[in-house]
């Protein structure tokens, strides 16, 4: 479809379209979206004519290496007018999204109301309902006013978005527990507020006691914790290159379920959905009690903690440094068996080459391998879907002929910026 895409758009006028990629009407997310599936298309189109061996000039046709080169530079050049077209999406997606984030804090409130409207036929109107509705106004209205000032950064949102602008698993879970929390408070206040005699003032007060709501306190307590911990376990294993972080184009929801490259994991899932069953359970005993802080039992209590603890036990142990295991001279069909000389083709075989999030070509084309003094790109081989280089356990570069016989060490440079371990080879005349 894509390819289809590219195809009818080379085919179609420059200005064909009111909302094509060289839009001027500002920020308009229309443009920004246009121009991004334009380039992202015509770049797919581009990379499979090459992996057929298509589009080639007749200068560099007679070299591999020649060949190989000019096509990986006119790759990196495609990708990363994809790369500055998807920023430019994400950014006006940013833009707007707080207005979606308003949108639904308001279609909540507006849902409380209906809710309690209806539950209220034949009970009748209290006293606990009008406080409940009063403390979700203050609350939309608070998220409103902070999704205004950090309108350029997702709205409410923003304090869930990560420095790699993904959203956070822990921070999300964290946010949403403050929330109930400050929802339930604000529920008693509203309630002491309108008490008129003493007893039912020191009712309201003592369901405030921790005796009632340490369950709830405790998981409030260790989940903020969590948010705070996770951000600086990962903050020092990337500093210390134990971990790798590429910055995405735009946060999407399946950020808290997955990895950087998109992929479920457990530790994050098995958090989110404990997470989850645990608050709506807070807010029904909230609905059911509303005089006191929700009384969340221990057991429930402690299987959230056992939860939070494997999230992070699993924060510590994803990820890795990226590591040479051997480097062997490239030999095609038909060649002799030789040491690794100047010009020839080294296959670097290893892990951890390619960072989570880094699939991308913009990402791939930023790979660098020091040959000794010499910083040689890794170039991009296309194949049809993909490319064949590099990938995260084998790149293959040209030895480059600055580079002097004799010892000399390789190590590889990931998108992310880490370094691998340096590897001796012995590169003769």
């Amino acid at each position: 479809m894509a390819v289809q895409e590219a195809r009818q758009g080379t085919e179609a006028p420059r200005g064909a379209g009111a909302h094509d990629g060289g839009c001027t009407c500002g920020d308009c997310p229309h443009g920004a979206r246009a121009g991004h599936r334009r380039a992202e298309a015509e770049f797919l189109l581009q990379r499979d004519g090459f992996a057929a061996g298509h589009g080639l000039p007749a200068a560099v046709a007679h070299s591999v290496s020649a060949s190989r080169q000019w096509v990986s530079e006119e790759l990196t050049q495609s990708a990363e007018l994809v790369a500055e077209r998807g920023r430019a999406e994400g950014e006006a997606w940013l833009t707007r999204l707080w207005l979606r984030t308003a949108a639904t804090v308001w279609a909540a409130v507006v849902a409380l109301l209906l809710v309690q409207a209806l539950t209220a036929v034949g009970a009748g109107w209290s006293d606990a309902r009008t406080a409940g509705l009063l403390a979700a106004l203050v609350v939309a209205g608070a998220l409103t006013t902070a999704s205004w000032f950090h309108r350029a950064r997702g709205g409410a949102l923003a304090p869930v978005i990560g420095e790699d602008n993904r959203l956070s698993t822990s921070r999300a879970v964290a946010a949403a527990w403050v929330l109930l929390v400050a929802y339930a408070v604000l529920v008693l206040v509203g309630r002491l507020a309108a008490a008129s005699g003493h007893a039912e003032r020191d009712a309201l007060l003592s369901g405030l006691d921790l005796s009632r709501g340490a369950g709830v306190v405790t998981v409030l307590a260790v989940v903020c914790g969590i948010a705070v911990l996770v951000r600086r376990v990962v903050g020092v294993r990337v500093l210390a290159q134990r971990l790798q972080k590429v910055r995405a184009s735009r946060p999407r929801a399946a950020d808290l379920l997955t990895d950087d490259a998109g992929r479920g994991t457990f530790a994050d899932i098995q958090y989110v959905v404990i997470g989850a069953v645990a608050l709506v359970f807070a807010a029904v005993r909230l609905a059911r009690r509303p005089d006191q802080l929700p009384d969340l039992p221990w057991g429930l209590a402690v299987v959230v903690l056992v939860s939070a603890a494997t999230y992070l036990a699993g924060k510590y142990a994803e990820g890795g440094r990226p590591v040479i295991l051997s480097v062997v001279r490239a030999r095609e069909a038909g060649d002799l068996d030789a040491p690794i000389r100047t010009g020839d083709d080294i296959e670097i075989r290893g892990a951890g080459f390619v960072p989570p999030g880094a699939q991308t070509a913009d990402r791939l084309s930023r790979m660098v391998v020091r040959i000794g003094p010499v910083h040689v790109h890794v170039p991009l081989v296309p194949v049809t879907g993909g490319f064949s280089n590099p990938t995260d356990a084998v790149l293959t570069v040209p030895v480059p002929a600055d580079v002097e016989p004799g010892r000399v060490d390789v190590q590889v440079v990931t998108a992310a910026g880490a370094e691998t371990n340096r590897y001796a080879i012995d590169v003769t005349d």
